[in-house]
């Protein structure tokens, strides 16, 4: 009985396999059955017969059922083994750079959609995120300043190229320029009607100012007035991404969600119209950026980068594809060696600038949207759509400070060999102090001449201590009152006059008693006056020696009144001689 149940049991087992594989039951299966049967003592002939009847037709078209059924002398292959395992490709040269980062993470509020470093030392970088702007010290890797003087979200902090001034704009339309230190507001300008997604100052020119928004214009600000000197209007759909030419003040770039990059020219004198269109293939362009050089730029849209030859018109010579998601960002390295590409796959990609091979890939915890390399190569920043501050820090070698020192130094001097590096090393090589050849020539740099600490206080937008400057040394008149001239043309002559004690505003009534009655300098002494007397007159009496300045001014323009009538007495008599002469004759 025993047997029996035995048995019954295996016939199952084995019929449930051949319903659950089909062709595909295999020999071994097949074997583990037929043990068990030959186990069931007495019924085993039975068991065989059932057996053969239901595989016959099933098993004679599998392989397994042919090595079944074959004779045991036939020959059969032995079965192919697995190809031997690779040996793991070494690690790029810039895998191993990159290895030397370490990361740490800074937790925001909200997406984090911009990070400029400042090209000058010690390279403080500005983040951007919902309604502020924060400095960040590279150093410490802690937040310095933060400017939160915005209506709305904030978009695109940078820091001037001297460090000293941070521009950003807003959903408002709003364009703000601070002072890094002092965080004041020192202009602002709303010449869109949109939101503004890009601010940069001009990098050959740090009086310029562009600016694009999302009502598809781009414009170029003059700083110091305040006004928009040309605005370019051929776009159709938001504009979230541009940049000035390194190579020339009057190139502009700009790329657009109607799916074109527009290059700019401010000498054409129409607007509508760019010097180059280039298409990016009907995704919306989300950043674009200038190859070193200025003479090829690249554009990111949807997950394909776009390298463009601007010489060439603007034709496309490269479309990479490395990315699963939209590319957001993209970035230049300090040596200018490599282009990084961030995206919403949440990689970033280090391509090689000369062949544009990715020769490494970082994996970060959430969609990038802004990305950023100091111009040194010592910190990485990324922003990612969580608010997750994503910076990465590497310790500098001992001498690589001083061997791109020494590099940057060569090259100024007009070394030769520099020249030869793009040739492979071809040719012959001299030192940087070396003696030149027969056919080599040594370039002499361009001295740039030294401001004067007047003009070079004005530059920073210090009006108070830019004056303070022409009074107290030997200045000729001339120079002082220009630059009170300039102080009003930039509405900031109230500015630099207020705030003063009697000290520092006995030498402006001094400037004003000297020359108040000079035809050259009147009209403008005159209206500095009564700008000092707005400020001051409510305050008159409390300093012996102001009161004394402002008796010996009302005294010396009395006298001038007195005189110019006198003057006019004189003329009136000498129109009726000459009259009197005139009807004698």
């Amino acid at each position: 009985m025993c047997t029996t149940l035995r048995t019954q049991n295996v016939l199952e087992d084995l019929h449930f396999d051949i319903k659950k594989c089909g062709e595909r039951l295999s020999s071994n299966v097949l074997t583990v059955h037929l043990v068990a049967l030959a186990a069931g003592n007495g019924i085993l002939a039975t068991v065989l017969v059932v057996l053969l009847t239901a595989l016959t037709a099933p098993l004679h078209t599998h392989p397994a059922a042919v090595s079944l059924y074959s004779s045991p002398m036939e020959y059969r292959p032995a079965p192919r083994l697995a190809p031997a395992l690779q040996p793991p490709t070494p690690p790029s040269a810039d895998t191993k750079y990159f290895k030397q980062f370490k990361s740490i993470f800074v937790k925001e509020f909200a997406p984090i959609t911009s990070i400029h470093f400042s090209p000058a030392a010690p390279h403080r970088f500005a983040v951007t995120s919902a309604t502020r702007v924060q400095v960040y010290n590279p150093k410490t890797q802690t937040v310095a300043k933060t400017i939160s003087r915005f209506k709305d979200v904030a978009r695109s902090g940078q820091i001037r190229a001297d460090g000293k001034l941070v521009v950003a704009g807003d959903d408002s339309g709003l364009i703000q320029v601070f002072d890094i230190n002092s965080r004041a507001i020192l202009r602002t300008m709303r010449t869109h009607q949109q939101p503004v997604h890009v601010t940069k100052f001009h990098t050959l020119d740090s009086t310029r100012l562009l600016s694009c928004s999302d009502d598809a214009t781009v414009v170029l600000h003059d700083i110091p007035s305040q006004t928009a000197l040309h605005t370019f209007t051929s776009h159709t759909d938001y504009v979230r991404s541009g940049a000035p030419s390194p190579s020339s003040p009057h190139l502009l770039l700009s790329g657009s969600y109607d799916s074109t990059l527009r290059l700019w020219d401010v000498r054409q004198p129409d607007t509508s119209g760019a010097a180059i269109t280039m298409v990016h293939g009907g995704a919306p362009v989300e950043d674009v950026i200038f190859l070193p050089g200025g003479e090829g730029v690249v554009s990111a849209g949807g997950p394909i980068i776009r390298v463009w030859d601007l010489l060439a018109g603007g034709r496309c010579r490269r479309a990479l594809s490395n990315h699963q998601k939209t590319v957001t960002s993209l970035a230049v390295d300090g040596d200018e060696r490599r282009l990084l590409t961030g995206g919403l796959d949440q990689m970033v990609k280090v391509y090689d600038l000369e062949s544009f091979r990715v020769t490494h890939t970082m994996r970060f915890p959430a969609p990038v949207l802004s990305l950023a390399i100091s111009p040194d190569n010592l910190h990485l920043a990324a922003g990612l759509s969580d608010g997750t501050l994503a910076l990465r820090r590497r310790t500098a070698k001992a001498n690589e400070a001083s061997t791109k020192a020494a590099r940057k130094a060569a090259l100024h001097s007009g070394a030769y060999e520099f020249l030869q590096e793009a040739g492979g090393g071809a040719g012959p090589t001299v030192s940087a102090t070396g003696a030149l050849g027969v056919d080599e020539f040594k370039v002499e740099a361009v001295r740039r001449r030294r401001l004067k600490d007047y003009d070079r206080l004005l530059k920073s937008f210090k009006y108070s201590a830019a004056l303070d400057a022409v009074l107290r040394k030997q200045t000729p008149p001339a120079t002082t009152f220009s630059l009170l001239h300039e102080l009003l043309h930039r509405d900031g002559l109230k500015t630099a006059l207020s705030g003063r004690d009697d000290v520092s505003l006995e030498p402006v009534l001094a400037l004003l008693v000297k020359h108040i009655t000079d035809p050259r300098f009147a009209d403008l002494a005159c209206t500095v006056a009564g700008v000092v007397l707005d400020i001051y007159g409510t305050v008159a009496g409390q300093s012996a020696l102001i009161d004394t300045l402002l008796g010996r001014l009302r005294k010396k323009i009395e006298d001038e009144v007195h005189f110019q009538d006198e003057l006019v007495q004189v003329r009136g008599a000498l129109d009726m001689v000459f009259a009197q002469a005139a009807l004698r004759s």
